[in-house]
């Protein structure tokens, strides 16, 4: 047994080590005080004294801290971190406040009542831990105190938090408490259901209390906890200027807490996702083959949700709706219905978790999203579907006409009636081509307008289905075979709380139907740890693999791939849940010494298709994507700019950057602009392009020499390749990496990293990353304030502080593929990326390990031991890029937002009436729609008016008026590529952002190194990409 003594004196912890024979304990003594901290190990007393610290605060010694009188001279950020400090300290005063209500309040009375409402065993249960949570933040007070006292002489607060919460000691009290945090919720559950008396208490404590907080109320602060000092200490980092002492402890402190945070939310997603398992397992009887699925062990919960399950009639009329909870497990669909049972002033004081009764439950390869427009799909022509589950008879295909009315029915009848009235009009118009005489009201180009009007009233008519669809969640399920044998599938509807929710269930159904596949089953594994470790349900899917190349004839090496993104808004839904990103992938490589060539695939769908191939001069060796630069400018940039938008150059379209082996640099526009080459040259002394990366303002080119070339905007907008560029000398060795942070470019030769002044391209320092001269830095990627790099030689990855430069970390990648390759101890690392809070690392055996890393702006240290993908490559990973995608605002608006929105937007488009909302399509045609597209008048055309009346004054208006009904349609789309490509509109900039992520690795023919997998791999020599989707971030 051990007793530890620490002495705090001046903040600092000077442990000393003795033995003892007695229980384990730490004693701190400092500044005339003593505190216990006991450890017994046998936790079955009454007092739950398991594990706990016991610490005793005097207030009368120690008064709460106060902040002394602001000196004079401070500076704006200065107050500011001052104000920032008080609101740290109120809110940790606060937080210990209720901890010790919790244990004062209802744990003390408890324990000490006769006859006991709750017996002391249920006490531990429900109490777990909250001793140890208490004298942990009361340790963190005491030194946070001592800091407050001297804050204007040293300005510190970042290491405190790093010292407070970096211990492994509080990251196991919190886990403990948050893992049997869903259990204590039950014992108050069934006790307040069961015990009276032990009801009553919570009342008259709730209402004895000043702030009327409930014990749920309270027990599930430590749980959001960690959240609110990362926000407060978010707001210290921004108010700490580069170059202060307390800056990096800061980014260090954030790393901590967001590590802990993201630690303590996956063990509480798996216990929520446990509990409501072993609830909905319940429900279901012991003997059906359902219950011992759930009992196996093998299925875990993806996503769950209350949604509201709608019956339609034969005409499409609403019936009935219900609520039901909506499993999604990794290889079954559960509906179970809602039954709430308990008083409703229970529910007040604790939450009630429903009882569940299983409705039905279907094998996820046979579930089917249906959307809009898709009731003529070749299933209801071969199965029997009923129109939705509450239907009562079955439907068969020749009784239902082959319709199935997926939501407001009277917007198909009329997107129906208006592909007739298309057809009709398109036979007058070959009527019309046979009349002899030249008619100006009658003639082709009159009839060609109304064909074209037509068909953009359909597109309206689409767009309106769309947005009534945006909650509505379609399935079409299994069901049993009719007397005939014929199998029978049923369709159930559910509305989603938003369309955030549709979006969530549909992208959520397709990637778990490509876990299923055996690359997937396992596609990760994870360090055997505890022989529990399983990968994560946001674990990226291997999606798809793809030929780089189109053409096999000839043996091209991969060099680079870039994303090129797209908005559309009208993929719809499913689309866009189930595609990849949306825009197009290009691919370029060659042959050393010979022709080059690049490869264009469109990720707008699941399965990417080569759009466009075409060669180049030189093998591709480095692009880079060039967005529009209003696209890459802040928020308030762009509203300081537009005043003085009418003087600039209009902005270049998004561009493609090409680097090749025989020194060409080559500007090609993007997919959707035609794919020109708008420009090209040849670099200083034609040397290879070995790099390439843009600023705002250069095109950086890194060259094998060890020249930086850096080309400027020219008044178009465009870089000015004709100029000759500034060229600066980084070394004598090639320059291999470039990297582009806030204001400055990082640029690698050999072992050593010049950083430049983006502005005026002076080098700032130059130092050296790696002790070897022969380990060249070879890839350079950055996540917060730090910047992780990859070497020529050597298997490990060193990560580096952006603003001190200093060295950080350093991870050894051989040690995570051993088990995958055992006895593979020579490993190099060939490619890196982090994406979304994940560190890619692509290794010379074809394997990719995944290494967490924090997403905020700390220092994006690795704590984890990450996995390994059981997918790779026959060879070295040539490369690793990320496809990201933003869908556009449109897709989150609810009906209600539109309509709203209409009154903000008075020079914008306007859109129809909701389906709700608008006249019957009787009365429509009664008042007449303006068949016209582009032919607002018929003057100007040749013949003569074809009319019973005379031909009105040219001054008196054309011959063709708008009317009052076709006034909203003809505003929609005065351009028709408004249907083509989406617009964003500036009030829909506040939204919350969806984004569509895909990762694609590239390399040599494709492998599986799961032991018994008996997938076929492709040829070992032809360049294959790998594509893996993750999960949308909602």
């Amino acid at each position: 047994m051990w007793r530890k003594r620490c002495c705090i004196e001046n903040d600092s912890l000077v442990p000393s080590t003795t033995s003892s024979s007695s229980s384990s304990s730490i004693s701190v003594s400092g500044k005339g005080r003593f505190v216990s901290l006991g450890f017994p190990f046998s936790g079955d007393s009454e007092e739950e004294d398991m594990g706990f610290l016991e610490v005793v605060v005097s207030d009368m010694k120690h008064p709460p801290p106060e902040l002394g009188p602001m000196p004079d001279g401070l500076s704006p950020q200065q107050v500011v971190r001052r104000h920032i400090l008080g609101s740290i300290v109120q809110s940790e005063t606060s937080y210990v406040d209720s901890l010790k209500r919790i244990l004062q309040d209802y744990r003390h009375p408890l324990m000490e009542m006769e006859p006991k409402a709750l017996s002391a065993r249920k006490c531990q249960v429900v109490f777990f831990r909250l001793k140890e949570i208490l004298h942990c933040h009361s340790m963190f007070q005491i030194a946070l105190f001592s800091r407050v006292a001297e804050w204007d002489a040293t300005e510190k607060i970042g290491d405190l938090f790093v010292a407070s919460f970096s211990k492994s000691m509080v990251l196991d009290v919190y886990s403990d408490y948050v893992n049997n945090f869903t259990n204590a919720m039950s014992v108050i559950k069934k006790a307040c259901l069961t015990k009276p008396m032990f009801l009553e208490f919570l009342k008259k404590r709730q209402m004895a209390s000043p702030d009327r907080v409930t014990l749920y109320g309270l027990m599930v602060k430590p749980i959001q906890r960690f959240p609110q000092f990362i926000l407060l200490l978010q707001d210290m980092l921004k108010n700490t200027p580069k170059g202060h002492p307390d800056r990096l402890s800061l980014q260090l402190a954030l790393t901590e807490l967001e590590t802990l945070a993201e630690k303590l939310n996956e063990q509480k997603r798996v216990a929520d996702q446990m509990a409501e398992i072993q609830q909905l397992t319940r429900s279901v009887s012991d003997r059906s083959s359902l219950n011992k699925l759930l009992n196996s062990g093998q299925h875990h919960l993806l996503l769950c949700e209350t949604l509201t399950e709608t019956v339609y009639g034969d005409r499409g009329q609403l019936i009935k709706s219900k609520e039901r909870r909506v499993f999604l497990l990794n290889d079954m669909l559960v509906c179970a219905n809602i039954n709430f049972k308990g008083q409703l002033e229970i529910s007040s004081l604790v939450p009630l978790g429903p009882k569940y009764v299983v409705k039905w439950n279907a094998a996820l390869p046979q579930v089917q999203v249906v959307e809009a427009g898709q009731e003529n799909s070749p299933y209801d022509k071969d199965n029997v579907v009923l129109q939705n589950a509450g239907a009562k008879k079955h439907v068969s295909s020749s009784q239902s006409s082959n319709k199935v009315y997926l939501g407001p029915p009277r917007l198909f009848q009329e997107l129906q009636d208006l592909q007739k009235d298309l057809a009709v009009v398109e036979q007058i118009t070959l009527l019309i081509s046979t009349l002899h005489g030249t008619y100006q009201n009658l003639n082709m180009t009159v009839a060609q307008d109304w064909c074209l009007a037509l068909q953009r009233m359909m597109r309206v008519k689409e767009e309106e289905i769309h947005s009534a669809n945006k909650c509505r969640l379609r399935l079409l399920l299994p069901g049993k075979t009719d007397k005939s044998g014929r199998p029978i599938s049923f369709m159930v509807v559910f509305i989603t709380p938003n369309p955030l929710s549709k979006i969530s269930w549909v992208n959520r159904l397709h990637l778990a139907k490509i876990g299923l596949r055996e690359e997937n089953q396992p596609g990760w594994r994870c360090p055997d740890e505890d022989k529990k470790s399983k990968a994560p349900f946001w674990c990226p899917i291997l999606a798809c693999r793809i030929p780089a190349f189109s053409s096999n004839a000839l043996d091209l090496q991969l060099g680079a791939v870039v994303h090129n993104p797209v908005q559309s808004s009208l993929l719809g839904f499913s689309a866009v849940s189930t595609s990849l990103p949306q825009g197009y992938l290009w691919v370029g490589g060659g042959q050393e010494g010979a022709g080059g060539q690049v490869e264009i695939f469109s990720l707008n769908r699941s399965v990417p298709r080569t759009v466009k191939s075409f060669p180049v001069a030189s093998q591709v060796l480095c692009m880079e994507y060039v967005p529009e630069k209003g696209q890459e400018e802040p928020e308030q940039e762009k509203a300081e700019d537009s005043r003085s938008a009418a003087d600039q150059p209009p902005a270049p379209h998004p561009t493609v950057c090409l680097g090749l082996q025989d020194g060409s640099i080559l500007l090609y526009g993007s997919v959707d602009t035609g794919t020109q080459c708008l420009l090209t040259c040849r670099s200083p002394g034609r040397q290879p392009v070995l790099c390439l990366k843009h600023s705002p303002e250069y095109l950086f080119a890194g060259l094998q020499n060890g020249t930086l070339a850096a080309y400027a905007r020219n008044n178009g907008g465009l870089w000015d390749l004709e100029a000759p560029p500034t060229c600066l000398e980084v070394g004598t060795g090639p320059v291999r990496t470039l990297l582009t942070l806030d204001d400055t470019v990082w640029a690698s030769c050999a072992n050593q990293v010049t950083v430049l002044d983006a502005a005026t391209l002076q080098a700032q320092q130059t130092f050296e990353a790696h002790p070897e001269e022969e380990a060249s830095v070879t890839h350079m990627t950055k996540a917060g304030s730090g910047v992780w790099m990859a070497f020529s030689s050597g298997s490990s990855i060193l990560l580096f502080h952006t603003e001190t430069l200093e060295h950080l970390q350093e991870i050894n990648i051989a040690t995570r593929t051993t088990f995958v390759l055992p006895g593979q101890k020579n490993v190099r690392v060939t490619s890196l990326l982090i994406c979304q809070g994940l560190l890619w690392v692509g290794t010379d055996q074809g394997i990719i390990v995944l290494l967490p890393v924090p997403r905020l702006e700390g220092i994006p240290k690795i704590t984890g031991k990450g996995m390994v993908s059981l997918n790779g490559h026959c060879g070295p990973v040539e490369f690793l890029a990320v496809a990201v995608s933003t869908l556009a605002p449109d897709v989150l608006k609810n009906d209600k937002e539109e309509e709203g929105g209409q009154e903000e937007r008075p020079d914008g488009p306007s859109p129809e009436p909701s389906a709700l909302d608008k006249p019957p399509a009787r009365e429509m045609r009664k008042k007449g729609i303006l068949l016209q597209y582009r032919l607002h008048s018929t003057s100007h055309l040749p013949g003569q008016l074809l009319s019973v009346k005379e031909a009105p004054p040219a001054s008196g208006g054309t011959a063709l008026e708008h009317s009052e009904e076709d006034g909203t349609i003809y505003e929609m789309a005065d351009d028709p590529d408004v249907w083509v490509r989406s617009r964003p509109c500036a009030r829909d900039a506040h939204r919350k952002e969806i984004s569509s992520v895909a990762i694609i690795s590239g390399g040599r023919g494709y492998r599986n190194f799961n032991p018994g997998s008996k997938l076929p791999a492709c040829s070992e020599t032809d360049s294959t990409l790998l594509i893996w989707q993750v999960p949308l971030m909602l």
